[in-house]
C-alpha cells in the first residue's frame, strides 16, 4: 500500500508537470486541470485512496506556497492596502461564516448550529493558492492582483480562528464568545511574534552563509519552522509565515546579492510548480474520502450544498459591491487597490475561489465528540464544503478569464511601462553618479571615464532601449576597453551595485510595484559586470 501511494504521488508530480504546456495550450489554468486528473483517479476502482493525515496538509502544503507568495510582495504593498484587506480578511470571512451557517442551518434542521458554524468557517476564506493559481497570465491590473493576494494571504488567520471555535463548541458543547474574542487575539499575537523572531533571525543567519544556495537551503526551511513553531503555541501559522516572510524580503534588501536573487528565484518558482500541482491533485483525490463519509445518501446533500454555494458566491458579490459603491470615493482619495469601477469589482468577485485550505479544514473535523457520539453533520459539512471547492475552482476558475475579457478589464500597461522606464532612469543616473564619484577620487583618465560610461549605457540600453540612448560607438568602446580590464573590473562592480541599491531603496518605496522592481533586478542580476 505505501508503494503505491509512493507510485501516486509520482503520477502526480509527473501530471503537475505536463500540465503546465497542456494549460498554456487549452488555455484552462494547470490547478484545474490537476483538480480534474485527481477527481477521474479517485473515481477509478483500482487507484488508492492517498493516505495523508488531514492534520498534516495545512503543515506541509501551505507553508511553502504562502511563503513563496509573500515574497513577492512588501511591508508598503499591504500598508497601502491594509485597510481593503482587513475588511475582507475579517469582515467579510466572518460574515460568510455566519451566513452559511444560519442558511445550512435552515435549510438541515438537524444540523447543529456549531457544525454549521463549522461549516460556514471552512468554505468562508477564499484561497491564495487557488487565487494565485487561477489568476495566471490574465492581464489583470497590478491593483486588483495585489489586493487578491492580500487578501487570500490574511483570511486564513480569521477562519481557522472561527473554525476551531466553532468546532470546540461542537465537541464539548459550551460556547463562549470572549473566549473566542481571546483566542483571537492570542492567535494573532503569537503569530506575529514568532513571525518577527524568526524573520530577524533567519535575517542575521543568512547574512552569515557565504554561498547562494546555503541561503536559499535555509529560506526553505523558514516556513515550516514558523508554522509549526505558531501552531505548538496555539497561535496562526499561516499569520506567523506572512510576517516572517516579509520581515525577512525587507531585509533582504540590504544583503542580497545577484547570486542568491537568482538561484532563490528559480528554486521558488519550481517550488511552488510543484506543491500547486500536487496540492490540487490531492484535492481531486479526496472525493473518494468525502463520497465515503455522505455514504448512499449523498444525493439528499446536493440541496443544501447548492445553497451553500450560492450562499457563498452571492455573498461576495453583494459585499464587494456595497463596498465600491459606499467607499469607492474613499479608495481612490487614498490611492488603495481597492477596484474602481463596477467591472474591476465583478473581476475581483469571481475571483473568489476556494482550495487547499478549506479541503484541509473540511478534512480535519474530528470523528466524535467528548460524549463518544460521531460528531454532528459531519458528512454534510464535508459534503458541503467539497462542492464549494468544486464549484469555485472548476466553474470559477475556467470562466475566470471569459469574466475578465467581457468586464474589458486590462493592466494598465502604459503605466506600469512608465513606471520602468522611471525606475531605470533611477538606475542609470545612481550608476553614473558613482562613476562620478570614482572619477574625482581615482582621477581616472578620460579614455577610461569614457570606455566605463559607454559601458553602462549600453548595457542598459541592452536591457531596456528607451532607458538610454545608443551610442554608436559602445561597441568598439567596449572592444578597447577590454584591454583594461583588471582596472575595470572594480569600476565596474562598484556602479553595477549603486544601481542594484537604488532599485532595491524604490522597492521599499510605494510608488514602485515590487513586482516592477524585481523584473527590473532579474535583469540587473543577469548582467554581472558592464562589458
Amino acid at each position: 500500500m505505501v508503494v503505491d501511494q509512493l507510485v501516486l504521488v509520482f503520477v502526480l508530480a509527473l501530471a503537475t508537470i505536463l500540465a503546465q504546456p497542456l494549460g498554456r495550450r487549452t488555455g484552462l489554468p494547470p490547478a484545474v486541470l490537476m483538480t480534474v486528473l485527481g477527481i477521474v483517479l479517485a473515481l477509478i476502482p483500482a487507484v488508492p485512496n492517498i493516505d495523508l493525515r488531514p492534520e498534516l496538509i495545512l503543515p506541509l502544503v501551505l507553508p511553502p506556497l504562502l511563503y513563496g507568495a509573500a515574497r513577492r510582495t512588501s511591508w508598503q504593498q499591504f500598508a497601502a492596502n491594509s485597510g481593503a484587506i482587513l475588511l475582507r480578511a475579517v469582515g467579510l470571512v466572518a460574515a460568510t461564516a455566519a451566513a452559511v451557517a444560519f442558511a445550512a442551518h435552515a435549510w438541515w434542521p438537524g444540523l447543529p448550529l456549531a457544525s454549521a458554524f463549522a461549516l460556514g468557517a471552512v468554505v468562508a476564506p477564499p484561497d491564495p493558492v487557488a487565487v494565485g493559481a487561477i489568476l495566471g497570465k490574465l492581464g489583470l491590473p497590478r491593483r486588483l492582483t495585489a489586493l487578491l493576494d492580500g487578501e487570500g494571504l490574511f483570511n486564513d488567520v480569521t477562519a481557522v480562528v472561527l473554525y476551531e471555535v466553532a468546532v470546540a463548541a461542537a465537541v464539548t458543547g459550551h460556547f463562549s464568545a470572549w473566549h473566542a474574542l481571546a483566542d483571537f487575539s492570542v492567535s494573532a499575537l503569537v503569530a506575529v511574534a514568532v513571525g518577527l523572531v524568526l524573520g530577524w533571525a533567519g535575517s542575521v543567519v543568512v547574512r552569515r552563509l557565504d554561498e547562494a544556495i546555503w541561503q536559499v537551503g535555509f529560506g526553505l526551511v523558514l516556513p515550516f519552522a514558523a508554522y509549526g513553531l505558531a501552531d505548538s503555541w496555539h497561535g496562526s501559522g499561516v499569520l506567523a509565515v506572512l510576517i516572517c516572510a516579509l520581515y525577512l524580503t525587507d531585509a533582504a534588501t540590504d544583503f542580497s546579492d545577484s547570486a542568491y536573487r537568482i538561484v532563490g528565484e528559480s528554486v521558488w518558482e519550481v517550488i511552488d510548480m510543484m506543491v500547486t500541482g500536487l496540492a490540487f491533485g490531492i484535492i481531486g483525490l479526496e472525493l473518494s474520502t468525502v463520497l465515503a463519509a455522505a455514504g448512499e445518501h449523498w444525493p439528499r446533500l446536493l440541496g443544501g450544498t447548492a445553497v451553500v454555494v450560492a450562499v457563498v458566491v452571492g455573498l461576495r458579490l453583494v459585499w464587494l459591491m456595497a463596498t465600491y459603491l459606499l467607499l469607492g470615493g474613499y479608495w481612490r482619495r487614498h490611492d488603495t487597490d481597492e477596484p474602481y469601477t463596477w467591472r474591476e469589482t465583478v473581476v475581483t468577485w469571481w475571483a473568489g475561489i476556494r482550495g487547499v485550505a478549506t479541503v484541509a479544514l473540511a478534512l480535519a473535523v474530528p470523528l466524535g465528540t467528548d460524549s463518544g457520539e460521531p460528531f454532528p453533520g459531519r458528512a454534510e459539512v464535508l459534503f458541503a464544503a467539497f462542492g464549494v471547492v468544486l464549484f469555485t475552482l472548476l466553474v470559477q476558475g475556467p470562466t475566470l478569464a471569459v469574466v475578465v475579457r467581457l468586464t474589458g478589464v486590462r493592466a494598465d500597461t502604459e503605466a506600469e511601462r512608465a513606471t520602468e522606464l522611471r525606475l531605470w532612469t533611477r538606475i542609470l543616473r545612481a550608476e553614473l553618479d558613482r562613476l562620478d564619484e570614482i572619477t574625482a577620487e581615482q582621477n581616472l583618465p578620460p579614455e577610461v571615464y569614457r570606455k566605463v560610461r559607454a559601458g553602462i549605457e549600453q548595457r542598459l540600453t541592452r536591457a531596456d532601449p528607451d532607458a538610454a540612448e545608443q551610442d554608436a560607438d559602445a561597441e568598439r568602446d567596449r572592444q578597447r576597453a577590454l584591454r583594461i580590464r583588471g582596472r575595470l573590473a572594480e569600476i565596474s562592480h562598484s556602479v553595477l551595485e549603486a544601481g542594484r541599491t537604488e532599485a532595491l531603496r524604490a522597492r521599499r518605496e510605494p510608488g514602485f510595484p515590487p513586482q516592477v522592481v524585481d523584473r527590473v533586478m532579474m535583469r540587473l542580476d543577469l548582467r554581472p559586470n558592464l562589458f
